[in-house]
């Protein structure tokens, strides 16, 4: 019982913060707005572990890399314990099979916020169109990249705006690439999936 309570405890408090990490990642992508008291948050949140890891990873044409590189380390150190835990003790596993685990983790969890992010836009666009609140705003600004190219290749049809559904239709496709992938990498049988 208890190490499923030390399971569950580091599952979301290392996702919440990996989702915080990657945030700042994808807002950065997005060329999002600096001065939102939200993205004021995700850069305190995840300033004291970023700066001496920028050190050691600069960014590259207004790519985070260091972003990306924290969330892979906190989700192998996160399978690490979990596997501890599972197992009482230190678990005899390849530090690359972690890495491996950890970068599929990490590329399903982008894909997640994207399609969250979708379904707020897209139920913000019915309810409160104009609405100006910075949470709204931010999460316009994320899904931007992803809907623009969409946007671009079919233009919305009196007034009507499927590329909802197309970036959908792409998210989950993705979505069953990664779980396959992370089958093949033998995540499935541990119960990793987070």
């Amino acid at each position: 019982m208890l190490a499923d309570i030390v399971i569950t405890v580091l599952a979301i408090a290392s996702t919440f913060y990996m989702t915080v990490v990657l945030l700042r990642f994808l807002l950065q992508l997005a060329r999002a707005d600096f001065y939102n008291p939200i993205t004021q948050f995700v850069v305190k949140a995840t300033n004291p572990p970023l700066r001496p890891l920028r050190r050691i990873i600069p960014g590259l044409g207004g790519i985070d890399g260091a972003s990306l590189v924290l969330a892979v380390i906190i989700q192998a150190l996160t399978f690490f314990l979990i596997l501890v835990a599972l197992n009482g003790g230190i678990p005899m596993v390849n530090p690359l099979t972690l890495l491996v685990w950890a970068v599929l983790n990490v590329l399903s969890l982008i894909v997640k916020i994207y399609f969250w992010s979708v379904i707020a836009v897209v139920i913000v666009s019915w309810i409160a169109p104009q609405s100006g609140h910075p949470a709204i705003q931010l999460v316009a600004q994320l899904t931007e990249p992803v809907m623009r190219p969409v946007r671009n290749i079919m233009p919305s049809m009196g007034g009507l705006d499927l590329s909802p559904i197309i970036v959908f239709l792409i998210l989950n496709v993705i979505t069953v690439a990664i779980d396959h992938m992370k089958i093949a990498a033998g995540m499935g049988s541990l119960g990793l999936g987070m």
